[in-house]
């Protein structure tokens, strides 16, 4: 099977981990060998509810069963995508009330990159240095990693870029801006939390300027910062707020959320302003609605945010500068680059997933599912420690 994997399916980088899979199971993924590695990744960030969760597993069968796709987004009402977008009402704070599902974190920033030229009538648009949207061409050109695009130019013209955290910089928003779109964490910088009140002079910035504020949420959100949603935790709301990876447990979806006036613009003028045929499709809304109910209904943020205490508690080591970010999600910064490469890749082969960050390089990723239990973590960090003080001796 890994010769075809690598001839007949397309590959992201020279060297994939390529490890062949045979199954998943809660915190842990297993090989075709049935050897067992606890996944401190999660899929980046997205199996929420770990693997093979029943509560997404039933809710996923259940809707099979009854049907799949049946006609392009928004012609039809389903019931996955009514009350999974109606409960998202209920959670987000005002004007927040209105979603449009789409298949990916890159799609719903495209999605929110229009709708905010398409209610404000400019077209400039700010974003941060070293920030990470997606893939797509919107989303890159709002990109801040020149080594990342610079193979893809011309993008869309009118972007500008500020330094993340930097208030002498909004000066650059004017009334010329149609947005300014922000991760409320940086997450490919290395997990670089907004720090004294930078939102909400961002926000200030914003109102003043009619401007409006989209956050990028497809990380922090859904619980892994010990809120539903990132912002939750700086006293701001957006205009617009895009959400992915962890929504659907596993499952390939994404959205954008906004008032009920500025999603209305996307209907007319010209109509069907954005249109997608698999958005809100009735088995990935099965399955975020089940992953958004198990977050809500039990005590899983608050687990959160005691599970990462128990992370910062147990990893302390000499070749540990710091440890960044909030709730899981967490990266190590290492010494350098190489202790990074080697505790990712020493760390696999004593079966324990960690992974990259797409610019910090001296950054492990930790973004374990929400459900991993204090007895995993536990076993996880020991492997940690061994391996550095391996690499120390």
């Amino acid at each position: 099977m890994k010769d075809d994997f690598f001839k007949y399916q397309a590959q992201t980088s020279p060297h994939p981990l390529s490890m062949e899979i045979a199954r998943a199971d809660g915190s842990y993924i297993y090989d075709t060998g049935n050897t067992a590695y606890l996944d401190f990744v999660a899929g980046v960030s997205a199996n929420t509810l770990g693997h093979n969760h029943p509560r997404l597993v039933n809710a996923i069968k259940n809707q099979v069963d009854k049907y799949m796709h049946v006609m392009v987004y928004g012609e039809y009402i389903q019931q996955p995508a009514v009350e999974l977008t109606r409960l998202l009402a209920e959670e987000l704070p005002a004007p927040l009330e209105c979603t449009y599902l789409v298949n990916s974190g890159t799609e719903a920033i495209e999605g929110a990159l229009k709708l905010a030229k398409r209610a404000t009538g400019r077209s400039e648009i700010i974003a941060a240095k070293n920030a990470y949207h997606g893939n797509t061409m919107g989303s890159m050109s709002v990109m801040g990693i020149e080594n990342r695009k610079r193979a893809f130019r011309p993008l869309i013209p009118g972007t500008k870029h500020i330094e993340f955290n930097n208030k002498k910089d909004l000066h650059t928003i004017s009334e010329k801006t149609a947005a300014v779109i922000l991760e409320t964490i940086q997450g490919g910088a290395g997990f670089i939390e907004p720090k004294n009140d930078y939102l909400k002079a961002v926000r200030k910035r914003c109102d003043e300027t009619g401007t409006l504020l989209i956050l990028d949420e497809i990380q922090p959100g859904f619980g892994r910062t010990g809120k539903l949603f990132g912002f939750m935790n700086y006293d701001i709301v957006p205009d617009i707020l895009v959400m992915g990876k962890g929504m659907g447990g596993g499952m390939p979806v994404g959205a954008f959320t906004a008032s009920t006036d500025l999603m209305s613009l996307l209907k007319d003028n010209p109509k069907q302003g954005h249109i997608t045929t698999f958005g809100g499709h009735p088995v990935i809304a099965a399955a975020s609605l089940a992953t958004l109910k198990e977050i809500i209904e039990t005590d899983l943020q608050r687990q959160t945010l005691e599970k990462e205490q128990l992370i910062r508690k147990l990893l302390i080591h000499p070749l540990i500068t710091e440890i960044r970010g909030k709730g899981l999600m967490l990266a190590l910064i290492m010494k350098d680059e190489n202790v990074a490469n080697h505790i990712i890749l020493e760390s696999l082969k004593e079966g324990l997933i960690l992974f990259w960050l797409l610019v910090e390089t001296k950054a492990v990723r930790i973004t374990p599912p929400l459900t991993i239990s204090n007895e995993e973590i536990e076993k996880g960090c020991n492997i940690i420690l061994k391996v550095l003080n391996r690499y120390s001796v």
